[in-house]
């Protein structure tokens, strides 16, 4: 029996994580205390416009932002940045239709929907569920393997960067890609134990400046270049039939389509993000003007990175943006780039992991219960933490898995597309419309329904192309590879 007078101290905390200690008088949490709580019983949230966009930039500008030069090379001055802004725009209309979906019903205290799955199950359900969860996971998959090629990619470049003005014989620097896909992997092992994204809004922000970083970097480094040589090259149509034959322009240009899918693939993890904003404003407006904020500094940057790039390299623009400017006389502006690149990816990794992780984690506890349990960890200098061992084993083993096919499939524009094509019409087209048609209980066959209707099936024809380009890439790739060989 608790005496009156008495004060205990009860442990709160949202998903796993570190305790955090609450007073409760006579023993009762105080889980209805708004001042703690939010109206799901869940720990307050304390996103804002600024986190939320730091998590959106983190989940964009990642390595996409390298491979625009070589997308607008494969399409011309005319096609290539009129198609980045027409993603933009499309991927910003059907952000607003997602975020609408975070709550069911009343927009300020209808029933939260954490994740992308909740609500294609709250909204939609039946074999929608199915067809989100495969595509959705298999998205969230392949992005971690593509940002272990990419993380590995910029370490390589800088090991032999060293190696080069340490030696002055670029021909004596070939390095494998195998050990620094390992070292990647090694460090989102220890990254990956962060509990979720309420617990690693400060790696989201660090990521973010790094992304400004290295675009910057990009940029600069294009203007540089025209500079010195004093052209703008490039062409209106981009590489001609003569440098290359019909069926690999047409290829080519697929392809393109995919890696800009991919640089602008992140509504998938939207409503993640979302679940961590405040309540007061509601979180539709402050993740409506986060995404409008988030996506117009983006794209301002893919199109700077993009068609300077394209300006300075022309028909020869690399795949790898800083790949193409070699061993310049600002080799050490690369580097940092380069190192810039690698801490965001670092980021970004755990970004699109999280929901994978969670996801899994959720439905092996309501299988079984009892590999749910926990112990605790003591870290001097910081709260008791909690561990979970199936979390622990399962996640160590994910990142095991990604870098052995990393290691397998080193082939960065290829792999980006066919991520980007999987991804890009079912999770940021599809699915955002067919539910803000449900919620907002739009006629049938009403202009509103036949508009939304139409660019979903313009999507859906722009995904089946970029994804045949890129599979013919990596197919053409296979034909000349030798599995974890890979030397640059």
């Amino acid at each position: 029996m608790v005496e009156n007078d008495s004060v205990t101290k009860v442990s709160c905390r949202r998903g796993r994580g570190y305790d955090i200690e609450e007073d409760s008088i006579d023993g009762a949490p105080l889980k209805n205390d708004p001042e703690y709580y939010d109206d799901d019983g869940r720990l307050k949230r304390t996103g804002n416009v600024w986190t939320t966009s730091s998590h959106i930039i983190t989940a964009v500008v990642g390595s996409g932002v390298l491979s625009l030069a070589w997308a607008i090379a494969q399409m011309g001055w005319i096609a290539g940045p009129s198609v980045m802004v027409l993603f933009s725009i499309v991927t910003l209309y059907t952000s607003s239709f997602l975020a609408d979906c975070y709550r069911t019903g009343d927009p300020m205290f209808g029933k939260r929907n954490y994740t992308f799955m909740d609500a294609v199950s709250t909204i939609l359900g039946g074999q929608s569920v199915t067809f989100c969860g495969i595509v959705q996971y298999l998205n969230l998959f392949g992005s971690a393997v593509g940002y272990t090629i990419a993380a590995s990619l910029s370490m390589m470049a800088l090991k032999r960067s060293h190696c080069v003005h340490s030696s002055g014989e670029e021909n004596s620097c070939h390095i494998s890609s195998n050990p620094y896909m390992i070292g990647f992997g090694a460090m989102q092992i220890i990254f990956s134990q962060i509990p979720d994204f309420h617990n690693m809004w400060w790696l989201s922000i660090v990521a973010a400046i790094m992304s400004f970083t290295y675009s910057i970097i990009g940029l600069v480094l294009g203007v540089v270049k025209i500079t010195e040589t004093g052209t703008i090259k490039g062409s209106l149509t981009g590489i001609s039939i003569e440098a290359v034959t019909e069926a690999q322009k047409v290829w080519g240009v697929f392809q393109a389509l995919g890696n800009i899918a991919f640089a602008y693939s992140y509504s998938f993890v939207l409503l993640e993000i979302q679940d961590t904003i405040k309540s007061l404003p509601s979180e539709v407006k402050t993740m409506k003007k986060a995404a409008k904020l988030s996506i117009a500094v983006t794209t301002t940057f893919y199109l700077l990175c993009g068609c300077m790039g394209y300006a300075a390299f022309g028909d020869l623009a690399p795949g790898n943006l800083l790949a193409g400017f070699g061993y310049h006389k600002l080799f050490w502006l690369i580097d940092m780039a380069n190192a810039a690149i690698v801490i965001h990816l670092v980021g970004a990794y755990q970004v699109y992991a999280q929901p994978l992780f969670a996801f899994v984690e959720k439905e092996t506890a309501k299988r079984w219960p009892k590999i749910d349990k926990e112990f605790k960890i003591s870290i001097p200098g910081l709260p008791p933490y909690n561990q979970n061992i199936f979390s622990l084993v399962w996640r160590t083993v994910f990142v095991i898995i990604t870098t052995v096919i990393s290691m397998l499939l080193p082939f960065f524009n290829d792999v980006l597309g066919v991520i980007g094509a999987l991804g890009f019409w079912p999770l940021t087209v599809y699915f955002p419309v067919e539910m803000y048609i449900l919620q907002k209980r739009i006629p049938k066959w009403s202009m509103t329904w036949i508009s939304l209707q139409l660019m979903s099936a313009v999507c859906l024809i722009v995904s089946i192309l970029a994804g045949l380009g890129s599979v013919v890439g990596v197919l053409l790739d296979l034909k000349r590879y030798k599995p974890f060989s890979s030397d640059y």
